[in-house]
């Protein structure tokens, strides 16, 4: 049986997701003393769960580098393809430059942020309704979380400091929980993406 190349790019993403997920969740179960409010994602880099951590990060931007590549043929995913393109470098470059290479771990954490939630909204011309106004939504929470996270870690003084501190524009989340209202909803945006790849109708 043959597939679509769209078939198996949205079965790439949706693997490159999923693993993802898993090891994120496996790094905090590991990481004694953990905290969703107070600690930072990249804690996870450095932490005794790093090597888990790092791999998956790799991984979720290799697989969807190799699914860019499969799709780039295809007029219509354009776009969003050149944009997953950089959000997939991103997370690359994520599980290579941990937290202690703060500068070059700062730009490629945010080049996946910004880019995949810019993946997200650019999608909706690609998508039926509801799914492509749920892409919207998912996308603008994500850069909405992002300025919020970026604010916060400016006023509280984060940026200079490798400490996590707390500040209003986490909304009572704390650094880590704002850093999560950026990565999952782009992430949950991605499966649904994977997933409208997968059952898409062949003409």
């Amino acid at each position: 049986m043959s597939y679509s190349r769209e078939k198996v790019v949205g079965v790439i993403f949706f693997i490159a997701v999923t693993q993802f997920i898993l090891g994120f969740t496996i790094s905090e179960a590991l990481y004694p003393g953990y905290s969703v409010h107070d600690n930072y994602i990249s804690d996870l880099g450095v932490g005794p769960s790093s090597i888990i951590f790092n791999s998956s990060a790799f991984l979720l931007g290799l697989l969807s580098l190799v699914a860019t590549y499969f799709l780039r043929h295809s007029a219509n995913f354009k776009t969003v393809n050149m944009l997953l393109l950089l959000m997939a470098i991103g997370a690359m470059g994520v599980g290579v430059f941990t937290k202690d290479f703060t500068v070059a771990h700062g730009a490629v954490s945010s080049m996946a942020f910004f880019f995949g939630g810019l993946s997200a909204i650019a999608s909706f011309k690609v998508l039926k309704k509801p799914l492509s106004l749920i892409s919207i939504t998912l996308g603008a929470m994500t850069l909405g979380a992002l300025v919020l996270f970026s604010s916060g870690m400016v006023a509280s003084g984060s940026v200079t400091s490798t400490e996590a501190y707390d500040s209003i524009f986490y909304l009572g989340l704390g650094p880590g929980g704002m850093e999560r209202m950026i990565v999952y909803p782009m992430l949950i945006w991605l499966a649904g993406f994977a997933g409208h790849l997968v059952t898409k109708r062949e003409l």
